[in-house]
């Protein structure tokens, strides 16, 4: 992986206000890539996020509305927008007031730096 890409998703994190964590994974979870203000977040806090929103992204595309591509989960401390970009997934988590618009108004920048991670997963 780049510096280019690591250096993109250190600099989103510090743009949008109250961004705790940044997760990109694949589809069954594994981590590819990690940035957040607080080393010490503990991801134990969401042990089937990955999973449960792979299941459910599924489940919306059934609806007939075509292939779903975010989910947004308000909890009572955090808020968590999921992007699907298979087969890669963007799991951003923030505190209760965290700018969910900013984060999505970036998912076309996000998906310029998605590629070479992308091809990471694809190829092996």
């Amino acid at each position: 992986m780049t510096d280019d890409v690591k250096r993109f998703f250190n600099n989103l994190i510090n743009k949008v206000n109250n961004l705790y964590l940044i997760l990109i994974t694949d589809r069954d979870g594994v981590p590819l890539l990690r940035v957040s203000h607080n080393k010490n977040m503990d991801l134990a806090l969401f042990p089937t996020l990955i999973p449960t929103f792979t299941t459910s992204s599924d489940q919306a595309t059934k609806l007939g509305l075509g292939r779903n591509r975010t989910i947004i989960s308000i909890y009572s401390n955090y808020q968590v927008v999921q992007m699907n970009k298979l087969p890669l997934i963007v799991t951003c988590i923030g505190n209760e007031n965290c700018n969910i618009g900013h984060i999505l108004a970036l998912e076309k920048q996000i998906d310029n730096y998605l590629d070479e991670l992308k091809f990471a997963v694809t190829e092996s």
